[in-house]
C-alpha cells in the first residue's frame, strides 16, 4: 500500500508568543517493511532556524525556532509512505518464565539490548497491580506470543475506547481502575503489564488507514512492540485487537509516550493555548 498522510497541528494562543522553540517527531520510519518516498514539514510562521537529526532510539527528529510574535503555530507534516504487509507471526515461541530469564540475564546481545525496555519509564511503572492484571493470561510455562495475543484481546475487550476521558498525564493506575482511555493508554497498560512479569516492551507511534475499521484513525495512533528471542520485535495493536500490517503507518518509538510525543516545545509568552490535531491518511500518492 502506498499512503499520504497529512498531519497538522495547530496551537492558537490567548496572547502572542514572542518566541518558541520546538521538537517534531514526524517523519516515518525507515524500515524493511515501511519506505518513505516523500516527506515535507510545513511551519506558519516561517522558522528562523530547521535542523534534523537521529534520536537515540533512531527516530528522526526535526527542530526549529520562531523569534517573531505569533497567536497561531500550525506544523503540517507530509509524507508519502509505502507500507508492505508484515509477515504471518510465528506459531511458537519460548514459554514466557524462559524469556524473562534471558532478558535478566542478558545472555545474547539481542537480549542486552531489549532489556532497557524491561525498565520503568516516566509514564509506565512496573507495579503489583499491573502484574496482578496480566497473571491470568500469563499461567506458567505458557509460550509468550500466546500469553501476549491473550493479554491484547483481554484489554480490548476490558477496556472502553472514549476519547477525551484521559490526558497524558493521567496515572496509569487510574486507567488501569476506570478501565477506559484512548490508544496511548491501552498500549501504557499493556507495556506496564508486560514489564511487570519482566518482560520488555516498547510504545509505537503511527498512523491508521483513514475510513477504515479500526479505532484512533484521524489522530495519532500507538501500539506496543514485544522482544521475543529468535522472532525479534512483534508488534500488538491492542486498541482494535490486530497484529499490525500494511494498515499501520510506523512513525517513532520508544520506551512510552514521553520517548516519541509529535510536537513538543518550550514557548514565552502566549498565556493560554487551544490545540487542534487532525491527521489524514489516504491511499495513493499525493503529495
Amino acid at each position: 500500500m502506498v499512503y499520504t498522510a497529512t498531519h497538522t497541528t495547530r496551537y492558537i494562543y490567548q496572547q502572542p508568543v514572542s518566541h518558541c522553540l520546538n521538537e517534531a517527531r514526524l517523519t516515518p520510519r525507515r524500515l524493511p517493511w515501511q519506505q518513505v518516498q516523500q516527506w515535507r514539514l510545513t511551519v506558519e510562521p516561517e522558522p528562523l532556524t530547521i535542523a534534523t537529526r537521529t534520536d537515540y532510539f533512531g527516530n528522526q527528529v526535526s527542530s526549529f525556532s520562531i523569534f517573531e510574535p505569533h497567536d497561531l503555530l500550525t506544523v503540517t507534516a507530509t509524507s508519502v509512505v509505502s507500507v508492505e504487509p508484515l509477515p504471518p507471526q510465528p506459531d511458537l515461541s519460548p514459554a514466557w518464565e524462559e524469556v524473562r530469564r534471558q532478558l535478566a540475564t542478558q545472555e545474547t546481545s539481542d537480549c542486552l539490548e531489549a532489556f532497557e525496555f524491561v525498565c520503568d519509564s516516566p509514564f509506565v511503572a512496573s507495579g503489583p497491580d499491573l502484574a496482578a492484571y496480566a497473571r491470568p493470561t500469563f499461567q506458567a510455562g505458557r509460550p509468550l506470543l500466546d500469553a501476549t495475543r491473550e493479554l491484547m484481546r483481554r484489554i480490548h475487550a476490558e477496556f472502553k475506547y472514549k476519547p477525551k476521558s484521559t490526558e497524558i498525564e493521567t496515572p496509569l493506575q487510574e486507567v488501569l481502575e476506570k478501565r477506559q482511555g484512548v490508544c496511548q493508554d491501552f498500549a501504557h497498560v499493556m507495556i506496564g503489564s508486560l514489564r511487570s512479569l519482566g518482560l520488555a516492551a516498547r510504545y509505537v507511534s503511527g498512523y491508521l488507514r483513514s475510513g477504515g475499521k479500526y479505532q484512533g484513525a484521524e489522530a495519532s495512533h500507538a501500539w506496543v512492540a514485544v522482544f521475543i528471542p529468535g522472532a525479534g520485535w512483534l508488534h500488538f495493536d491492542p486498541t482494535n485487537n490486530v497484529a499490525p500490517s500494511d494498515g499501520h503507518v510506523t512513525l517513532a518509538w520508544g520506551r512510552d509516550f514521553t520517548d516519541v510525543t509529535p510536537l513538543k516545545g518550550i514557548t514565552l509568552g502566549g498565556g493560554g493555548e487551544t490545540i487542534e490535531v487532525e491527521v489524514r491518511v489516504a491511499p495513493g500518492a499525493k503529495l
